[in-house]
């Protein structure tokens, strides 16, 4: 119990700080905690509803929260991460750690791009949102991650969206792909409910502490703390994969 407590608390930092869902940081913990792989998937769908959640309502308390821009993308990502629990069944535990490995290198290449600065936000038709966060919400919830790291450079690079601003729109498609991935996940197979709710309520925690330095603290050393978790997760990922 208390090491869930604190486990929640940590990743609920870093979610609210980064941005995320916080399954990205919380598997890989489970795993090195001895958890299953689908056992860390459900627990981590349970608890970045909680962070999700909360740390929307506290952007959007604070101003930087677009909704109307992102709503159409989630309303996408519900409809992926409905089909994710089934396939998630389906696949090898291996399989499953293959994908997260490739996605934990897809998030730490994607640091190493400069956002462009003072460009206008472009348009998108809302059809193009809507498939986006689809595709989005089904391999994010495949493998128990919000998909936030994977929108918010979509958000930067394409549509030239402000990164402070991408950040809490990340942190909104979380809601939608949580949620429904949650239900998903619940149908499919059976679900470790407990640690997901003890992990989820003490990241309510972190998240305000997260989104407290968010706001606070230089974007360089954002992404300079993000790198070397990434580098971590990826080193530990291919040592469990390989030997």
């Amino acid at each position: 119990m208390i090491e869930l407590v604190f486990l929640g608390i940590g990743v609920g930092t870093l979610s609210g700080f980064f941005g995320i869902g916080g399954g990205t940081i919380l598997i890989p913990l489970l795993l090195l905690l001895g958890y299953e792989i689908k056992d860390a998937i459900g627990i981590s769908v349970v608890q970045m509803v909680f962070s999700s959640v909360y740390g929307s309502y506290l952007n959007n308390k604070n101003k930087t929260l677009d909704v109307p821009m992102v709503f159409t993308i989630g309303i996408g990502g519900f409809a992926g991460a409905l089909l994710s629990g089934f396939f998630t069944s389906i696949f090898s535990d291996t399989a499953l750690e293959v994908i997260f490995l490739l996605f934990a290198l897809f998030a730490l290449s994607r640091l190493f791009f400069k956002a462009k600065i003072d460009v206008v936000q472009r348009e998108v038709n809302g059809v193009a949102l809507f498939f986006i966060g689809l595709l989005l919400g089904f391999f994010s919830m495949l493998i128990g991650v919000g998909g936030s790291i994977m929108l918010v450079p979509i958000l930067v690079g394409f549509l030239h969206v402000d990164l402070k601003k991408a950040i809490s729109a990340g942190l909104f498609f979380v809601v939608f792909s949580s949620i429904s991935g949650l239900i998903s996940h619940a149908l499919s197979r059976e679900i470790d409910f407990f640690s997901g709710v003890v992990i989820g309520l003490a990241s309510l925690i972190g998240v305000y502490a997260g989104i407290l330095l968010k706001d606070r603290v230089d974007l360089a050393l954002q992404k300079k703390l993000l790198v070397g978790f990434y580098l971590l997760i990826v080193i530990y990922l291919i040592q469990r994969i390989l030997l």
